[in-house]
């Protein structure tokens, strides 16, 4: 038992430094030095050679001038064709093949298939020009054909490698993009859909307010109150269209989202599909306002879709359950043994729509696997509860 609280403690070292090397392995920075360090260590295997026969240079000059080469790939990114100049530098200084093919890769990764083509162009021709003057060391090729299958495969791989990293981070780019366009969208909708709720419910209930305010009006007509009625009743008026002018964007059928009321309808519907819904709502539930009824109706239809692709035939449970002055949602479906015959069709932003519609109305919402079964919940307050 005493020692408890160092295991725990040696966890939560092993597990916040395991964090912390994930992150800093995902650095662009720290990408680059990896990849610099690499780029060093195999140069470093023609030390002994570049201390003997490729040039004058001693062991400790070598290393040295290998380590400043192999430190221009830190600007890899950002000025990738001065490491490119390096690298012929030292091509045609120390016959180094080694970093030419890191900054074809690097030009093709991060300035694409042009930048990459030109780079293998380039590299080849100087390549060539210093294996037509005296003093090509015999082990990078004694003969052009030698010479062209040693020095072209390398670029020519180097540099298509780096272009389809290329592509690959464009696809993974406009993949992020796409699905952050597409909840926005989703966080939109909802929004329209929420405004258009308003505006019916509110709506409604102003006009009932400036109706009741003129028979009020019209019974104290004569009296001291009869004044009063009639500036409520102009309030009431004024609210409604302001109303009607802040909200202009309104759903196609003009119907708000139905309540409590239709969630029956919705489970028989689910259960003729083939999924089929134990529902429960507390009877206190159905005083809730219209909006709020409205946010628990978007909560449980979607939940409902939602199971009918991902688990199909699976039983779900609907709960809405009123305890003292909050509300709570809760659905529950078994998650799948086996993976659908075929993908569900869904754009993932379903879940993203039913967070927006309980966050409008100040709820929260969380939502995932729980167990062997997903759960959707859902809390919010109760608000002012209508007459029984």
């Amino acid at each position: 038992m005493r020692n408890l609280p160092a295991a725990q403690a040696i966890r939560q070292a092993a597990a916040t430094a395991g964090r912390l090397c994930g992150r800093w392995s995902r650095a662009p920075r720290a990408q680059d030095a990896l990849t610099a360090a690499s780029a060093f260590a195999l140069m470093s295997l023609d030390v002994p050679g570049l201390a003997e026969a490729d040039n004058s240079l001693n062991g400790p000059l070598a290393v040295l001038a290998l380590a400043a080469g192999a430190s221009t790939l830190l600007l890899r990114r950002r000025l990738p064709w001065v490491t490119y100049g390096i690298a012929l530098l030292f091509l045609g200084w120390l016959h180094e093949l080694t970093l030419a093919q890191f900054v074809l890769y690097s030009l093709g990764r991060y300035r694409g298939r042009l930048a990459g083509t030109l780079g293998v162009i380039g590299y080849v021709a100087f390549a060539y020009v210093m294996f037509s003057l005296p003093g090509w060391p015999v082990h990078r090729g004694s003969t052009l054909g030698s010479f062209l299958s040693l020095v072209v495969p390398i670029g020519v791989l180097a540099a298509g490698v780096g272009v389809a990293a290329n592509r690959q981070d464009l696809v993974r780019a406009l993949a992020a993009q796409r699905a952050e366009t597409d909840t926005l969208h989703a966080v939109q909708q909802e929004r329209v859909r929420i405004s258009r709720d308003v505006h019916d419910f509110v709506g409604r209930e102003l006009t009932l307010l400036s109706v009741r305010s003129q028979v009020l009006a019209r019974r104290a007509s004569g009296g001291p109150f009869e004044n009063d009625f009639e500036e409520l009743s102009e309030t009431a008026r004024s609210a409604h269209r302001m109303l009607n002018e802040i909200i202009v964007q309104r759903g196609t059928d003009g119907a708000p989202t139905p309540g409590l009321d239709a969630l029956p309808e919705l489970a028989e519907r689910s259960g003729r599909a083939g999924s089929p819904v134990d529902l429960l709502i507390a009877d206190e539930a159905h005083r809730l306002s219209p909006l709020r009824q409205a946010a628990v109706h978007r909560v449980v239809q979607e939940c409902l879709t939602n199971a009918a692709k991902h688990a199909p035939g699976e039983k779900v449970t609907v709960r809405v359950a009123l305890c003292a002055d909050r509300l709570d949602i809760t659905v529950t479906n078994p998650l799948p043994t086996t993976a659908p015959p075929a993908a569900p069709v869904s754009a993932g932003t379903g879940t993203t729509g039913m967070a927006e519609r309980i966050r409008a109305v100040g709820g929260t919402f969380a939502a995932g696997p729980r167990g062997d079964a997903y759960e959707v919940r859902a809390t919010l307050s109760a608000g002012e509860l209508t007459g029984a």
